[in-house]
């Protein structure tokens, strides 16, 4: 080969190097790459966190949410919350019952009798000392006629026996009637003061049965049931069986004296304490909120079950509160 074409063929010095600015850019590149990614992969405290856009929720709330959950709170809690659902902070145990009348009072009769009339029906708001059922009293009546007859006839008789103790004692002050007449003249005294008492007990008696046959309701409250109709035999107590009469003629209870009853797991009883404020809410309204405390905590638990039985007291119940529906409980702290 020719030295002149071997000459042509080598490369320049400077040709056969490469731009140094190029591969400081492609280092420079590579190295931006692995820091972001190494950036990327480090671990948050929200990650473990699936935030859910729903269609009541703001991207803000969403947001929210999240940094709650990167700060160490629960999901739905905000600064014045410690639990879920946005539950407050002062509330120590949630628990479910039934709203309850404190007393149901059933009005019985004394005594075999028949209802003449009832003026009540189920519903009705009744007054303390309202007449509410009236029963048969013509034989009561009849009686305390009787005894009325009775009554005079011993008043009759104490006055006939202080006339001759008079008689006698004067007789015996001149020595005309002996000592013996004066003592069995007193003797007649006392006897028909006695008779008269016992006339005036059998014709209080008789006055009681009578005014016992108007029943009375002994509270300010509303007809829960009505139990018996115009001419039903009503009895004092039940002689067994399904046929047999009624022992009662209603069933009454303070509409503005309600509780809630609640049986407790005995794992949360150290939470509870006599007189502590809660707040009520029927399950019915989930809006209306009332005021309550701790009434009573039963004596005895429930073996079985494990519980312990509560009662709350409802400060100020409206018509919203319906015995029998379910209530939700919050305790609260002291």
């Amino acid at each position: 080969m020719q030295p002149e074409k071997v000459q042509s063929l080598r490369l320049e010095q400077r040709r056969k190097r490469r731009p140094q600015r190029a591969v400081w850019t492609i280092f420079i590149v590579v190295a931006l790459a692995t820091l972001g990614a190494i950036y990327l992969a480090r671990p948050r405290p929200g990650d473990n966190v699936r935030v859910l856009k729903s269609p009541g929720k703001t991207t803000g709330e969403a947001s929210a949410t999240a940094r709650a959950a990167g700060n160490g709170l629960p999901v739905g809690a905000t600064g014045g919350t410690n639990s879920v659902a946005g539950v407050p902070d002062d509330v120590v145990l949630t628990v479910s019952g039934y709203i309850i009348n404190r007393e149901r009072i059933e009005i019985s009769p004394r005594f075999i009798g028949v209802v003449k009339w009832i003026g009540v029906k189920k519903g009705d708001a009744v007054t303390n000392g309202q007449v509410v059922v009236l029963l048969d009293d013509s034989e009561h009546r009849a009686r305390l006629a009787q005894a009325e007859g009775a009554v005079a006839v011993a008043r009759a008789n104490l006055r006939k026996a202080e006339l001759w103790f008079e008689r006698v004692n004067q007789l015996a002050a001149t020595d005309i009637e002996s000592r013996q007449a004066q003592d069995d003249a007193r003797q007649a005294l006392e006897a028909a003061r006695a008779a008269l008492q016992e006339a005036e007990g059998a014709r209080q008696l008789a006055q009681t049965y009578v005014d016992w046959c108007t029943i009375r309701s002994p509270i300010n409250g509303v007809v829960l049931e009505r139990l018996v109709d115009p001419n039903e035999l009503v009895v004092p107590q039940s002689f067994g069986g399904a046929r047999g009469p009624s022992t009662a003629f209603l069933a009454v209870a303070d509409p503005k004296d309600l509780q809630v009853e609640i049986d407790v797991n005995e794992a949360d009883l150290s939470k509870i304490f006599l007189n502590q404020r809660c707040r009520v809410s029927p399950e019915a309204y989930p809006d209306k909120i009332y005021a309550g405390y701790v009434a009573e905590i039963a004596p005895e638990a429930d073996r079985a079950k494990g519980t312990l039985q509560i009662k709350v007291q409802i400060v100020e119940p409206d018509k919203y509160l319906t015995p029998e529906l379910t209530a939700k409980v919050e305790f609260l702290k002291p």
